[in-house]
């Protein structure tokens, strides 16, 4: 397992995960000529050891490990406030990759992968999650809020009109925010994916569905007007009036 560095690479610094050291090894090594610091491990426990003397702007985690495996690691990590994910694997069922995402995967790509496709993915969620190589620059603070509820966009929070903090995982904080930033708007699936995973993520709608489902239970309140409506045969669309402030 190679070295970490100092905070300075903080926002370019990824770990490779995977049992097989051939696969690390040139992850890392392609990875490294593309300008980021890549430190390996060759499962959960290596990973673990690893974050706890760095932090990652993203892991890249393969599923199909001994022992722990990938998604079990994905379970146990803090989705709220640890590096972003991309899983790796020959499993390549939708419903894997569903599950994968569902349980805060930012991304999903299958073995074999072509190098500079696992390189575009990279860039591509690091540029969701605010990380790249330039140095951060001042953000506003302001809370998007609706009915009561106040979002953070920049801190990645929600709390309801209790000002109780609601658990969300990435992929529902991103499709929350996604329908927040355009209300009254019928957005489809494809288009409620393209906004809150990228252009290049592969559609399922399933995976809306599910993570919609669960969003709605996590924001539903006795006697609380209904946020997010169905629209049949079109998607969703969020009604309620959103404000900035």
């Amino acid at each position: 397992m190679s070295q970490p560095a100092t905070a300075l690479d903080l926002e370019t610094r990824l770990l490779i995960v995977d049992d097989d050291p051939g696969i690390r090894e040139l992850t890392a090594a392609f990875l490294a000529q593309h300008g980021y610091v890549v430190d390996t491990a060759g499962g959960g426990g290596e990973m673990r050891a690893a974050m706890a003397k760095a932090e990652y702007a993203l892991v890249v985690l393969d599923v199909m490990m001994p022992g722990e495996d990938g998604l079990a690691i994905l379970r146990s990590m803090d989705r709220a406030s640890g590096p972003a994910v991309i899983l790796h694997s020959v499993i390549g069922e939708d419903i894997d990759r569903i599950v994968g995402l569902e349980m805060g995967a930012d991304d999903y790509v299958a073995k074999p992968a072509n190098p500079r496709e696992l390189l575009a993915r990279i860039r591509s969620v690091l540029r969701r999650a605010g990380s790249g190589t330039a140095p951060a620059k001042a953000v506003d603070r302001s809370f998007l809020r609706f009915s009561g509820w106040r979002l953070d966009p920049v801190g990645r929070q929600l709390f309801d009109p209790d000002d109780v903090l609601i658990n969300l995982s990435d992929g529902e904080f991103r499709l929350l925010l996604a329908m927040v930033e355009r209300p009254r708007r019928v957005l489809t699936r494809d288009a409620l994916l393209d906004a809150s995973r990228g252009p290049m993520a592969d559609h399922f709608d399933r995976a809306i569905d599910v993570q919609m489902s669960r969003l709605r239970k996590k924001m539903q309140r006795p006697g609380s007007e209904e946020l997010i409506r169905t629209i049949r045969n079109e998607g969703y669309m969020f009604v309620a009036e959103v404000s900035q402030k």
